[in-house]
């Protein structure tokens, strides 16, 4: 069995966001936390929050221990694009899209794994 968290609409590209998951794919869940409390950066931020907040969704369904939870997949997939304008040359208006993501984690419980 595995549990998941989900976070939409993130302001920060996939493109940001997918170097720092590649670092996490296939950590245990407690390790990625530390990993992330290191790295200074907004997106390690967000990262940082859905991963506690998959790991209190296995404590609230008595999943199991919260050590022995691995990350098997996580993903960051391009959401919709918030389209802004900025002041140009001449009194004209110039536009540019302020992209955002979508972000997905699951955990399993490394011990159920050994035992199949």
């Amino acid at each position: 069995m595995s549990v998941t968290a989900r976070s939409k609409n993130i302001g920060i590209s996939a493109k940001k966001i997918r170097p720092l998951i590649n670092l996490l794919r296939g950590k245990k869940a407690i390790d990625a936390l530390d990993i992330l409390s290191y790295i200074s950066s907004s997106s390690s931020e967000i990262l940082l929050q859905l991963i506690k907040s998959a790991i209190a969704n296995a404590e609230s369904n008595q999943y199991g221990n919260k050590d022995n939870l691995v990350i098997s997949t996580i993903l960051a997939d391009q959401s919709s694009e918030i389209k802004r304008w900025r002041a140009s040359a001449r009194g004209r208006a110039g536009t540019f899209n302020r992209p955002q993501a979508h972000l997905f984690v699951e955990l399993k419980d490394h011990t159920v794994e050994e035992e199949s």
